[in-house]
């Protein structure tokens, strides 16, 4: 699909979005004079996600963008090209802190409009932090889980996601990070659980000021993912 045509799907999206705030802005929900909206885009050379490449290590063009209340509320949608198609992602939580831990719990979905209509999911996902280190687990929730349905999906209901991560400065402008991942899939008998797999990666970022920011990664996942073999990449990344 054409670059015009993932970001016309993605602005779609996010007009649902404000449309949604407007909406709530009326009835006195929320207040717009206490938000902020922040924007992101990304180029990467391999598109890679829990592990797996999602644009058959080829290169991707990535963005995005965040409304964000005092309040610790949170709306945001996210677009990515991938090897068939486009994937565009919807989400919202609420973030905050109790002392020196910090807490996000939110819902994600996922859709892929030319892809694989068949592949769509949402996830429940929450995460906790402390200093340089944090944990998280993420929950599918499948629309529709009979037998039919389920043998055209890639995730369905049940299928678990658990990760621990850590970073940290090691200058001014390096900074290094890593994480370790397990992916518990349900029987869905397309990732079920013969594939469950585990995961790594490593991330060291170079901090280009006013330019954004440029990752250098490396991840590992294990065999039963089908993408066992080391993926190096890089991504540059700037947000607004």
């Amino acid at each position: 699909m054409e670059m015009a045509e993932r970001f016309r799907i993605r602005l779609e999206n996010l007009m649902k979005v404000n449309a949604l705030l407007t909406g709530l802005a009326l009835c006195g929900a929320v207040s717009l004079a206490h938000a902020e909206v922040t924007a992101n885009m990304s180029a990467t050379s391999n598109y890679v996600w829990r592990g797996v490449t999602q644009s058959n290590s080829g290169a991707a063009v990535q963005g995005g963008v965040d409304y964000a209340l005092d309040s610790g509320f949170y709306l945001g949608a996210w677009a990515s090209n991938i090897s068939n198609g486009e994937e565009v992602d919807l989400y919202g939580g609420y973030a905050g802190e109790i002392g020196d831990f910090g807490y996000d719990l939110g819902v994600i979905y996922y859709a892929y409009p030319s892809a694989n209509p068949d592949a769509d999911f949402t996830e429940l996902y929450g995460s906790v932090s402390y200093e340089m280190f944090s944990a998280g687990i993420s929950y599918t929730v499948a629309a529709d889980t009979d037998d039919t349905e389920a043998a055209n999906q890639t995730f369905i209901e049940g299928d678990l996601h658990y990760s621990v991560s850590a970073s940290f400065e090691l200058s001014d402008e390096w900074s290094m990070g890593g994480m370790v991942g397990y992916y518990d899939f349900a029987d869905d008998g397309v990732a079920g659980t013969d594939t469950s797999y585990n995961h790594m990666q490593l991330d060291v970022t170079k901090s280009a000021g006013d330019f954004g920011d440029v990752t250098f990664s490396i991840s590992k996942a294990g065999q039963e993912s089908g993408d066992e073999d080391p993926i190096v990449f890089i991504t540059w990344g700037k947000h607004f």
